[in-house]
């Protein structure tokens, strides 16, 4: 079956797995990224993926760093300016102090207002003008009026207004940026499963060679717990190989000559001889790596609503600030005043609020999630989870523990006790690597027993392991040792769920004592987790490669809506996209390679923290401590997010709606408001917006 199963995988999905990621500029470099591996595909990693990350770095502590800078010298403006010192009720002035105040505004609004100048000149180009638009032509409307007030246009100067405007604005864009998803990693994660350096066999020697230089046809030695590195047919040795980080299958499959092995699995405790069928871009690494990338480059990100708005809110209040220029002079007002006037509708307008609204939501939430075990890397995702109508559970170390649990220790001699088949058992496991033996040391701890010396230890490979103990042999095996003895296999008690259960024979001095038997024990949360989605109206569904009487038994267990079981790893994201097609909008939870397209597939990715790494990178959103009821906290907390966002765009919208057309003077001669007015407004509605993001919790 074993051998079928990776022949299914390597021939599957070309169709998928050579797909150009054409869907998306930001992974249209990943396409170059073949798998000649190791450093040399760290390298060509770095180069398309990895630049982007530094580049978003830089960006965003270069906005910091100018925030700094420039909330220092907004100190002195703020104190150099007739407006604050009338408030604070006190004169400080100098011969060319005027002078002073143009030349520290002049050095903030082109440090740090660079930015957003460069911003808008590129919103322009690509004739989109937005937020930094809007930012750009109220700064630099402040400050070509303020100057030209300093060399003698009647009117007030606007200098701390601007100083303190650029000053925001800088904040709520460091948070935002920071806030933002960093560049997918996934691809490097995925390089990483394979080791460096290779040990092939020319001429009955033994050389290393980085893995970049191995070739199809070569044959390489894999030396026990080593990893495998590339597909490949076994020449001679045999071993147990844990594919688990790569098809999801949690036990390790036995291995002999003749079968196939994945690059990036992990060897057991034999040494393989291996003939190289997939090196670099042939390997199955390399497709799922493809179709990660085409999956990546499906989704397309919400395009943000704050944007949207703030590019209307940009084309109103510079078409209002126009017209009310016009409207003015034509009325017989004087330039000075028009200029005011119009320069007030600009800086009250001025979307501070909204610039803030979004970005602090989305900090707060990230950070808040974050203590709380959620890891936010895709937000468009994070805040679709409020539409999800059916969740896809991967069972292995998603569901269930991943790990093999001793269930019943069952004697069959009655001068044994259980616990000191226990003893027996994990007097001769204590040396050897395997589930099994992880699963009886366990338990061993567990119960707080003495572990016993054993001498001869011997590894039976595929069979089980045998020692000596207190002058005893002692075998621990499963079946297939009785078989090999040419002996009846001991009676197995009738309610022990073979489909489900590992059983393994403990036998001391050739008689067998007692059965120990093993299973994949269900996460403690899991069946509470299922309720919550239920009660929430979202449907669970168990998604495995294992066969039918397993995912039955869990799928019933947990009271789910059904299951999908015996899918194979490439299979997983069609099964998502089936879903998909019915109109659902699905969530899928998985922590293996072999679930990374799936994650990406699927409309949020969840990857469990406990899993691999290339999972994580893939998915949208991870759980670092596993357990199930952080995807019902998720979903909650991503719809209570969306609310703040809404909420404080609502806000920050209807705040402009009622200031804009006072500060064009649609009230004049009742009422007036000045520009230091309508800057103060503008920072009172920031802090309101601030405040309410401040209010969002985690239930």
């Amino acid at each position: 079956m074993q051998d079928e199963h990776s022949h299914h995988q390597h021939h599957g999905h070309h169709e998928t797995g050579n797909e150009p990621a054409r869907h998306s500029t930001a992974h249209a470099g990943h396409d170059h990224v073949t798998m000649n591996s190791g450093k040399d595909a760290h390298h060509k990693q770095h180069d398309s993926t990895g630049g982007h990350d530094e580049h978003a770095g830089h960006h965003t502590e270069g906005f910091l760093k100018r925030f700094w800078i420039c909330l220092a010298v907004t100190v002195p403006v703020l104190l150099l300016s007739h407006m604050i010192q009338q408030w604070i009720g006190f004169t400080f002035t100098f011969p060319g102090d005027k002078y002073a105040l143009l030349a520290l505004s002049s050095f903030i609004f082109f440090y740090g207002g660079w930015p957003f100048l460069v911003g808008m000149v590129r919103e322009l180009k690509s004739g989109n003008p937005g937020m930094m638009t809007l930012v750009a032509v109220a700064i630099t409307t402040a400050y070509l009026y303020s100057t030209a007030v300093v060399f003698g246009l009647p009117g007030m100067d606007f200098y701390w207004e601007l100083a303190t405007l650029i000053d925001i604005m800088l904040l709520g864009h460091w948070l935002e940026m920071k806030s933002q998803m960093a560049a997918s990693r996934a691809l490097a994660s995925l390089v990483e499963l394979l080791p460096a350096m290779v040990h092939v066999e020319r001429n009955g020697e033994i050389t290393d060679i980085p893995l970049q230089d191995l070739q199809n046809k070569n044959v390489v030695l894999i030396k026990p717990g080593e990893k495998v590195p590339a597909d490949g047919v076994i020449l001679e040795g045999s071993s147990e190989i844990n594919e688990s980080m790569l098809t999801g299958e949690s036990l390790p499959v036995k291995k002999g000559k003749d079968a196939r092995v994945i690059g990036g699995a992990v060897n057991g405790d034999g040494a393989l001889k291996v003939q190289v069928t997939g090196a670099g871009k042939d390997s199955y690494l390399n497709k799922v790596i493809n179709m990660v990338q085409t999956a990546q480059g499906a989704k397309s990100n919400t395009q943000n609503l704050a944007n949207k708005v703030a590019k209307w809110l940009t084309i109103i209040s510079i078409s209002v600030g126009v017209v009310t220029f016009i409207v003015w002079l034509m009325a017989g007002h004087e330039l000075s005043f028009a200029l005011e006037r119009m320069v007030t509708v600009m800086v009250t307008s001025c979307p501070h609020a909204l610039g803030v609204a979004i970005p602090l939501v989305v900090a707060i939430s990230t950070s808040l999630s974050a203590m709380h075990g959620l890891l936010i890397r895709n937000r468009t995702a994070f805040e679709n989870a409020r539409k999800l109508t059916t969740i896809i559970f991967d069972k292995t170390g998603t569901l269930t523990k991943g790990s093999h649990e001793v269930q019943r220790i069952i004697p069959l001699d009655p001068q044994f006790t259980a616990d000191e088949i226990l003893q027996y058992a994990a007097a001769i496991q204590q040396n050897s690597e395997h589930h099994i033996a992880h699963g009886v040391m366990k338990k061993l701890k567990e119960k707080q027993l003495a572990l016993w010396s054993t001498t001869d230890f011997r590894y039976m490979q595929g069979i089980g392991v045998s020692g000596n103990v207190n002058g005893k042999t002692v075998v621990a095996a499963g079946p297939n040792y009785f078989k090999q003895q040419h002996k009846p296999v001991p009676d197995i008690p009738g309610d022990i769920d073979q489909s489900t259960d590992t059983v393994n024979f403990v036998l001391i001095g050739d008689a067998s004592a007692g059965i120990i038997t093993f299973a994949d024990a269900i996460r403690e949360t899991a069946a509470e987790a299922i309720a919550d989605l239920k009660a929430m109206g979202i449907k669970s569904f168990l998604l495995t490669g294992d066969n039918e009487k397993v995912a039955a038994a869990v799928a019933k267990q947990l009271k789910m809506d059904g299951y999908l079981a015996n899918v194979l790893p490439h299979e997983k994201q069609q099964k998502v996209k089936e879903f998909q097609d019915k109109g659902e909008v699905v969530a899928m939870t998985g922590d293996g390679v072999n679930d990374a397209p799936a994650l990406a597939m699927a409309d949020v990715g969840i990857a469990v923290g406990s899993g691999t790494d290339v999972a994580a990178e893939t998915a949208d959103i991870i759980l670092v401590n596993s357990d199930p009821k952080d995807v019902v906290q998720m979903i909650a907390f991503g719809k209570a997010t969306y609310r703040k966002m809404i909420q404080n765009l609502a806000w920050a919208v209807g705040y402009n709606v009622i200031a804009i057309p006072l500060a064009a003077g649609v009230l004049y001669p009742g009422f007036m408001l000045s520009p230091a007015m309508g800057a103060v407004l503008m920072s009172l509605s920031t802090i309101i917006v601030a405040i309410n993001a401040k209010l969002l919790k985690v239930k």
